[in-house]
């Protein structure tokens, strides 16, 4: 008996010995479990979905003079600098020493990251590296091109996160004749590396970057982004009152609730000129011409000189004029008999809206309608423009409009083309071409005036919706006061 004995108890103390180590073991690892560090959420900017909607009730003005401010866009310290490419800041922005290498395809060339994507810590991050982008308004190549004509062109682009197309809008510009002379204000409302590239080797003139700053890539859990507690879309209006989402009262015309993606265009169209004409040091005593582009618009190599012949032009031949249009729309281009010819005719908004100049005496003459254009009811800025013209304005926008294309639109996919198949590198080719074949065309001296008419007396068309809730015309009346 003493022998089993024996071997039960070493049985024993080998089971106690094997469940301390069990215990010493489980406790470690929970240990270790416990101090792994929980961080932030990492958002790679170039990949965030956009979210959507909340109520304007963080609008906060404590006196009358203040600034207005939205939810979390407060002003920034002067003495804090914090760059978008997360350069100056390495508190608060994530980022690699991100290089550029250029590439060149036939005769374009592209910029191509050689380095990861820039990660911010937060979405605050972001946002407020674009405040404070906007508000440090550096203007770069100054020291190439220290000055410009007091009167000279101030292009404006306005990009949302198409690349591809923005480059070839750049490279169209590159060789254009008297292109250092311009200012050229990049406009984006979406972060991203591939856009600060192509914007950071813009070496043909001087630049000014901007962000919208109520883009829906930083406001993606509240207004102008969809808070969680928004309307969807197609909910019926006695559905949303039964649930009590937050804009059930507004819907549009149509019975159906904002949707942030298509909003914003909008938005950023109207912050963008007022921004340009009264809040960008650079431009806010600008006499000349304003040039509106679009990331996937494509210039011709005589777009500038020809914009400057009509300006001159319009002074004697059309002082009532109102708006350049260098774009048309036109299924067949021809250049041999009208390259120097143009027309003045009432602004419309699907034939004139591709490639507008205008200068300060027209935006006076929108600012007049301010309150009608926030308030129509339709998503696009371009109707509801001429919406304002017909019903608002003492006289309908006049528009001096190119015959022969000075500006082509390359964007066969955006807002109004899903669905389409899209060779962008096809079209620029096809447009290439007519231009290689038209040369001896372009750069004319002097213009002649074929129709000049407003006998345009459509039926007025049909607001499209989308710009019913109130939050929306709050914010749009914003732009142009001190807002932050």
């Amino acid at each position: 008996m003493r022998p089993f004995r024996v071997f039960k108890l070493l049985v024993f103390l080998m089971l106690l010995v094997t469940f301390s180590l069990y215990i010493l073991v489980s406790n470690e690892e929970a240990n270790h479990q416990s101090r792994r560090p929980q961080g932030h959420d990492v958002y790679d900017v170039a990949v965030v979905d956009p979210p959507a909607p909340h109520p304007i009730r963080n609008v906060v003005r404590s006196r009358e003079n203040e600034p207005i401010h939205f939810a979390q866009g407060k002003p920034l310290s002067s003495s804090r600098t914090v760059d978008p490419r997360g350069q100056n800041d390495t508190k608060n922005i994530s980022s690699p020493n991100n290089t550029f290498n250029k590439v060149r395809d036939g005769n374009e060339i592209f910029e191509k990251s050689s380095q990861p994507k820039i990660n911010f810590k937060s979405i605050d991050d972001m946002k407020a590296a674009m405040l404070e982008t906007n508000h440090r308004q550096h203007i770069r190549n100054l020291d190439k091109f220290p000055t410009r004509p007091s009167d000279g062109v101030v292009i404006v682009v306005q990009a949302h996160q198409r690349h591809e197309y923005l480059q070839y809008l750049v490279n169209s510009m590159r060789t254009v004749p008297e292109i250092n002379e311009v200012l050229l204000v990049i406009s984006l409302d979406w972060y991203s590396d591939e856009m600060n590239a192509i914007v950071d080797n813009i070496d043909f003139c001087q630049v000014v970057q901007l962000f919208y700053p109520y883009s829906i890539q930083v406001y993606q859990d509240e207004f102008p982004g969809f808070h969680p507690n928004d309307c969807p879309r197609d909910m019926p209006k006695s559905k949303a009152e039964e649930v009590k989402c937050n804009n059930w009262e507004n819907p549009d015309q149509y019975g159906h609730y904002r949707e942030p993606k298509y909003t914003m265009t909008k938005h950023h169209w109207w912050w963008k000129l007022q921004h340009v004409f009264t809040g960008l040091q650079a431009t806010v005593s600008h006499d000349g011409l304003v040039l509106l582009l679009e990331e996937d618009h494509f210039v011709t190599p005589d777009f500038l000189s020809t914009l400057k012949v009509m300006y001159n032009f319009k002074k004697s031949a059309c002082p009532e004029c109102d708006i350049l249009t260098l774009g048309t729309y036109d299924k067949t281009i021809h250049y041999s008999d009208r390259s120097n010819k143009v027309d003045a005719l009432l602004w419309h908004a699907s034939k004139h809206n591709m490639g507008m100049a205008m200068d300060r005496k027209t935006f006076n003459k929108l600012q007049g309608c301010s309150r009608e254009f926030c308030t129509f009811d339709d998503y696009n800025w371009d109707w509801t423009l001429q919406h304002i013209s017909k019903h608002c304005m003492s006289s309908s926008l006049m528009a001096i409009v190119v015959k022969s294309p000075r500006v082509f639109h390359i964007g066969e996919c955006g807002v109004h083309h899903n669905g389409k198949q899209c060779n962008v590198a096809d079209k620029v080719n096809h447009i290439k071409d007519i231009l290689q074949k038209n040369s001896m065309f372009l750069f004319p001296k002097e213009l002649h005036l074929g129709q000049k008419t407003k006998t345009m007396t459509a039926k007025p068309s049909k607001p499209n919706g989308g710009w019913g809730d109130i939050r929306d015309h709050a914010l749009c009346m914003t732009y142009g006061k001190k807002v932050v």
